[in-house]
């Protein structure tokens, strides 16, 4: 089901896998973002996840010291914040769509998902094949470490097959007004030093030190 803007449901994840490649093989810096508003969202999430997988492998890096993972730590809840943020966004913009046609029908059946955490997760998938099929084609691997990663390979393309055709259903069924989503806020609290008693408490310390 086709929206009405330049890229329809099923172009999300072969963008995912465009952007995924291209970030691989060139610089980001040199990246900009698709003019089309919702193509952009998608792409700056998936940006989003691109750079939390490989800063989330840095914080592995053995022998690391305290300080850099420290700072890989902070790089990844920051990275983390922006992604659940821009999921938002997604469901945002597309209940921004809906609203001008008077939908999403307040009396269909709730979907518990909502389609910026679909499109999260395919984000993730795409990430998973991509590094998945570099795993099947490294020199240096054993034949049993190719078939294993072949194998997981085909389950990840049938999970993506999957849900890209769930994303899809449900967008079809909201444009028909029989099932609706609503935007589930993350509303993370580590990140919000008001929030979070670490935080806090040591600043009520400080102060009244």
């Amino acid at each position: 089901m086709p929206l009405n803007f330049d890229i329809s449901v099923l172009d999300i994840a072969p963008l995912h896998d465009q952007l995924t490649t291209r970030w691989h093989d060139e610089a980001i810096e040199t990246w900009r973002a698709p003019q089309d508003p919702f193509a952009s969202l998608v792409a700056r999430q998936h940006l989003a996840n691109f750079e939390l997988w490989h800063t989330e492998d840095a914080a592995r890096t053995p022998n690391a010291g305290d300080a850099a993972l420290a700072r890989v730590k902070r790089r990844i809840d920051e990275t983390n914040q922006r992604r659940n943020d821009l999921s938002e966004q997604v469901d945002r913009f597309l209940l921004g769509h809906l609203s001008a046609a008077g939908l999403p029908n307040p009396e269909a059946e709730l979907h518990s998902e909502s389609p910026g955490l679909i499109v999260d997760r395919l984000s993730i998938l795409s990430l998973k094949i991509y590094h998945t099929r570099e795993e099947t084609a490294r020199s240096d691997a054993s034949c049993d470490h190719v078939e294993r990663n072949l194998q997981r390979l085909c389950i990840l393309m049938e999970q993506r097959g999957d849900l890209e055709a769930c994303l899809d259903r449900l967008w079809a069924q909201t444009l028909a007004g029989s099932r609706r989503f609503k935007l589930y806020q993350q509303l993370k609290m580590y990140n919000d030093p008001a929030l979070n008693p670490a935080v806090y408490r040591l600043n009520e310390d400080v102060s009244l030190g």
